[in-house]
């Protein structure tokens, strides 16, 4: 991958950053960790809710799933939304969107209050993930965005463990309405937090450049699609892990919930290695090929006959996995764009696949491992991830690598 300028490059106060401005990108990627507690609130006060305000599993799965819902169905629409309203403005009101609606939550004396609630909150969640990463790629230096990009990329399993981890504690201590409530205080503080330390003057954007046409965006489609295809094999592992080690190897409830806890953990670590091997100039190709570790892990995780360790190390390198690759499609991006102020749509590609893939990806488990046991899932893992590594090699071909730092 020869370097080559990115045409359309539009980056105002360019020649006034001679290094990337790390503080206001912690300060965003923590509104993305906010958002993401509250994407996951409601999984450990799931049972209350549902006893409080009498919904049936089906239905406390489509309160828990709506926001990932929204951007399945309107990933791209708040792409072109966002850029022409702005990526800073787009933060603020998605933030406050996410926080009236958690609010919202509290008061909710039925299903579909609730449900309304959360739709809501899923546009705001989808303001914020698209905004945040097209705000890192400008805010960061050109050597430094396959970190910043690789460090924003481990957003959710951060909010989501945080969520999880509060929430079993909080919720039993406070109620779930306490519990949401509190979420959404937080959250509130969070939108003047990040307004004081967005870019201001000539260093926001103002306007963006022409609309990207079709062709223009082939290659993050495909970047997109590969990121698809990764939640699809990799999220319903960690989904479904409590159940197999439940029904499979005899663990109680608690401790299959801890085991999950930390495995799912180990998407952070992922995401922060691509940070690392990008600033070490480390071939993309390499990097992706790495996704096919995940083939002999479904083998681990799911063969007859495995013992807990091999289950246990299966799923970790399947979650090691999904950050990782999650993260090489952030930090990849910028690399396939044809102008970088082409982030906020191209985001908008991305973030309506992987919520695609995680929409699909656990029903579609369930529903193989239900009619023909887990061991069937190894193909279904194999073939995605075989997919995914392929779109990975196609992209890499296409990116443009800058020079290491």
């Amino acid at each position: 991958m020869n370097p080559r300028p990115l045409s359309g490059i539009s980056e105002p106060g360019e020649q006034l950053r001679p290094r990337s401005q790390w503080g206001t990108i912690v300060v965003v990627y923590l509104s993305g960790v906010v958002a993401a507690m509250s994407l996951g609130k409601f999984s450990s006060v799931g049972p209350e809710v549902a006893a409080r305000l009498g919904l049936s599993l089906a239905q406390l799965g489509w309160v828990i799933s709506a926001v990932v819902g929204v951007g399945a169905v309107a990933g791209l629409p708040a792409g072109y939304l966002i850029r022409r309203y702005g990526t800073e403005r787009s933060l603020v009101v998605g933030l406050g969107l996410i926080a009236a609606a958690s609010a919202a939550s509290v008061t909710a004396g039925d299903f579909g209050w609730l449900l309304a609630a959360r739709i809501a909150e899923g546009v705001g969640y989808l303001l914020v993930t698209i905004s945040c990463p097209a705000l890192i790629l400008r805010l960061a230096q050109e050597r430094d965005r396959g970190a910043a990009l690789s460090l924003w990329a481990t957003f959710v399993p951060v909010g989501l463990g945080a969520s999880t981890l509060a929430g079993g504690a909080l919720g039993s201590a406070l109620g779930w309405r306490g519990w949401i409530g509190l979420i959404a205080a937080l959250t509130f503080v969070m939108v003047p937090a990040v307004w004081m330390r967005l870019p201001r003057g000539s260093a926001r954007q103002t306007a963006a450049g022409p609309v990207p046409r079709a062709r223009a965006l082939t290659w993050p489609t495909v970047l997109a699609a590969a990121f698809c295809l990764t939640a699809l094999v990799t999220i319903p592992v960690v989904v479904l892990l409590p159940t197999l080690l439940i029904e499979q190897h005899g663990r109680s409830v608690a401790g299959a919930g801890a085991i999950t806890s930390v495995i799912s953990l180990l998407g952070v670590l992922g995401g922060l290695a691509v940070g690392v091997l990008f600033r070490r100039g480390a071939p993309l190709a390499l990097m992706a090929a790495s996704g096919l570790l995940v083939v002999p892990a479904a083998w681990l995780t799911y063969s007859a006959g495995a013992s807990l360790a091999a289950t246990v190390a299966g799923a970790g390198v399947i979650a090691l996995e999904n950050g990782f690759l999650g993260a090489l499609v952030f930090a990849a991006l910028p690399l396939v764009l044809e102008r970088l102020d082409h982030a906020d749509v191209g985001n908008g590609v991305v973030a309506q696949a992987g919520s695609l893939g995680s929409l699909l990806g656990p029903p579609l488990f369930g529903l193989v491992a239900g009619g023909f046991g887990f061991q069937a899932l190894v193909l279904v893992i194999a073939v995605g991830a075989l997919a995914a590594v392929g779109a990975l090699l196609l992209v890499s071909r296409a990116a443009r690598r800058p020079a290491s730092g």
